[in-house]
């Protein structure tokens, strides 16, 4: 079988994968880079994932307060599960003094958006730079293998060149495929700290309601 028979065939198939995706969101997301299903929403909104009380101006200065800023770091983190994110959350409440109570929960609302919302745009710029290389590394290998079919088709070529530009052809069209497969979970990570955004200002918010 030819390198357009198998490599070449599997390259077009991802790569057609990728402008499928690109082309089923690009009407809604006025966005050709963007590769996955997931409707892109660039920055989330406060009152997308919080429905307490209005935060005052202070809790803006959350980055300054260095228990609600560790604090902030630590549940954020996905490595944490949210279980404990939340149970670290209310140990936080319970050792606050009844006056600074709503101020200290205020700020970390605001701390936990501020911070997770930079962190899913970033996620959303990166796989947009992820998907562009991907289609450019996609026009590359299809050029590459249409250039070792001609070699192949050569009555003179040299069998040496051509095992080699096909090895190495072959290797980097696998490497694009796991890209191609790893993008589907890398799709999924802006809903994922959406959802634990939205689960972290929830405890906030009933801790803040119970007390």
């Amino acid at each position: 079988m030819t390198i357009r028979g198998s490599a070449l065939r599997n390259l077009t198939i991802a790569a057609t994968l990728l402008a499928t995706a690109g082309a089923s969101t690009g009407a809604a997301n006025q966005d050709p880079d963007w590769p996955c299903i997931q409707r892109k929403v660039p920055e989330l909104s406060l009152g997308q994932i919080w429905n307490g009380p209005e935060l005052p101006p202070e809790a803006r200065e959350w980055a300054g307060d260095k228990d609600v800023a560790e604090l902030v770091s630590e549940v954020a983190a996905r490595r944490v599960p949210i279980e404990e994110a939340q149970q670290e959350i209310r140990d936080f409440a319970d050792g606050l003094p009844t006056e600074q109570l709503k101020p200290q929960l205020a700020k970390l609302v605001q701390g936990l958006f501020d911070h997770m919302n930079a962190e899913r745009s970033q996620v959303i710029s990166g796989i947009a730079r992820y998907a562009r290389k991907q289609v450019e590394l996609a026009a590359r290998l299809r050029k590459e293998a249409s250039e070792v079919d001609a070699l192949r088709n050569k009555p003179d070529a040299d069998p040496n060149q051509i095992a080699a530009q096909t090895d190495r052809l072959t290797w980097e069209t696998r490497i694009f495929e796991e890209r191609v497969q790893s993008l589907t979970y890398v799709c999924e990570v802006p809903t994922l700290i959406e959802q634990r955004l939205y689960a972290l200002a929830k405890t906030v918010g009933e801790v803040m309601a119970g007390k």
